[in-house]
């Protein structure tokens, strides 16, 4: 079959025949209209539409899925059981895109960097509902031909033949087949829960760091599962709303017993937002290690998008404080600008390089955030496409960057003052490891807090934190064993006396 469609001339490749249709439609995309189509042909379901257009713009443009997606169904106007299905097919999809990679390579003969993207694209949103979900067969190969027919029409019978091979086999089939075919043990276990092997053994040393290295199976099954919507309420500013519970361990967190959550979060101007658990007791665990002095000084190094500013504010102007922020990057210290509006405290957001904006201001911080940039593994339950956009190779930079935000906080606080080390990545090159360079560097003039024991005194029921094999202080966060992204938090304290 494989032969057949490269016989047809389309191999999924951009011939000089069909690029005036891509360019065209591409051009039509970019003016906001919709891509012209020949009189008869097939109209794409608006949900397929969607899903497709995001897939394009994550491995386009580096867009995230997360941000993309809602704005993209309220655009199209998409609604309940339609939003619904754009949602799982945009996830689905990009949750186990080396999965149906896999698949594609056996059932069109070639490596998928063979595949035009476009084509490739419209291939794994096929295979994903061939595979993975009760959609009818012949739906999910015509409407993923149709996607291919508007931008490149001449690989339509390869899109065709390629997914009429997967809808051949079952599900169980082509597994068994991946696992014949996979060259190792870590191999057949990343292909079967769709994680790169580089991944899947960060994820195993962080584990067996705790001694629970036999949980690795089942946090790589949440990591596939849609987390629930979580919410919090800023506290001294809202309140959750009747009809919804309280989060298990964050303190300001809730979900609603029924319903959407967009008008609960637009009647509140900002006063409630999403955000996951672990992402509150970070902000939390710096601002309640001890009861905030009137006239402290605290600083987000790393704000960007605002989230955990938003906490800090609200804390600061609860217990007197004064807080400054800082984003490099101009779109997103807007958004940092946005989300603490909600907070009636004056919040300053400059956008300077992290690193010069601490050393710039030597000994003047009581509390400082360090939320800082890493690899974002903690988070891939909803940022699913960033555990193929990482490789290994990321580490370096990503860990000289956290190690220097890290060092030019430290010397930014205040003699006892605190920096809470965050990162959204329990890979232990970003965490353990930056902190004992942080140690090594500064000494007796640093000492690390128990931040589980900050965490206990914070949470509303036990979190199940097991001691490092290295004994630090630092606490990790799972979504299998505590429902929140993989966060890592640590605390580190400026000793008293210190020049």
């Amino acid at each position: 079959m494989a032969r057949r469609a490269r016989g047809r001339g389309a191999g999924g490749h951009v011939s000089a025949a069909q690029r005036p249709d891509r360019q065209r439609a591409e051009r039509q995309r970019a003016q906001g209209r919709r891509p012209d189509r020949s009189a008869g042909a097939h109209r794409v379901q608006p949900a397929r539409r969607v899903a497709y257009e995001t897939l394009r713009s994550v491995h386009d443009s580096d867009a995230y899925a997360n941000l993309l997606l809602p704005r993209s169904i309220r655009r199209a106007g998409l609604a309940g059981a339609d939003a619904a299905l754009a949602t799982e097919l945009t996830y689905g999809t990009l949750r186990r895109q080396g999965t149906y990679d896999a698949v594609i390579a056996i059932a069109a003969g070639r490596d998928t960097a063979e595949i035009d993207p476009p084509v490739l694209d419209a291939l794994r949103l096929g295979a994903h509902q061939l595979l993975s979900t009760r959609v009818a067969s012949h739906a999910a190969v015509n409407e993923s031909v149709a996607l291919v027919a508007e931008t490149a029409r001449s690989a339509t019978g390869f899109a065709n033949a390629v997914l009429r091979r997967i809808a051949r086999d079952t599900p169980g089939d082509w597994m068994a087949l991946l696992d014949d075919r996979a060259r190792s043990d870590d191999e057949r276990l990343g292909l079967r829960h769709a994680h790169p092997v580089w991944v899947l053994r960060a994820f195993r040393r962080a584990l067996a760091a705790e001694g629970r290295a036999d949980e690795l199976t089942a946090l790589l099954e949440a990591d596939n599962a849609a987390p629930g919507v979580t919410l919090a309420a800023l506290p001294g500013v809202a309140e959750p709303p009747e009809h919804s519970h309280r989060t298990r361990y964050s303190p300001i967190g809730f979900g609603l017993d029924a319903g959407d959550p967009e008008p609960v979060i637009a009647s509140a101007d900002g006063a409630i937002r999403v955000q996951d658990e672990g992402s509150q007791l970070a902000a939390l665990a710096l601002s309640r290690w001890a009861p905030p002095r009137p006239g402290e000084r605290w600083l987000d190094l790393c704000a960007g998008p605002g989230g955990k500013t938003a906490v800090l504010a609200a804390e600061a102007l609860a217990g007197g404080a004064a807080l400054e922020a800082n984003e490099p990057v101009p779109a997103r210290a807007a958004l940092v600008r946005d989300s603490i509006a909600a907070v009636p405290l004056e919040v300053p957001v400059s956008e300077e390089d992290g690193r010069v904006r601490a050393t710039d201001a030597p000994q003047s911080y009581d509390r400082i955030l360090v939320d800082a940039p890493c690899t974002g593994l903690g988070a891939l339950r909803r940022r699913p496409e960033a555990r193929w956009r990482k490789q290994a190779a990321d580490l370096p930079e990503l860990t000289a960057l956290q190690g220097e935000l890290l060092d030019a906080a430290i010397r930014a606080l205040k003699p006892g003052g605190v920096v809470a080390y965050v990162t959204c990545s329990p890979h232990l090159a970003e965490t353990a490891a930056v902190v004992a360079d942080a140690r090594r560097t500064w000494g007796d003039d640093l000492e690390e807090l128990d931040a589980r024991a900050v965490l206990h005194g914070v949470a509303q029921h036990p979190l199940d934190l097991p001691v490092p094999a290295d004994g630090s202080g630092r606490a990790q966060l799972w979504p299998h064993r505590h429902g929140t992204d993989a966060m890592s938090i640590v605390l580190l304290r400026r000793r008293p006396g210190t020049r």
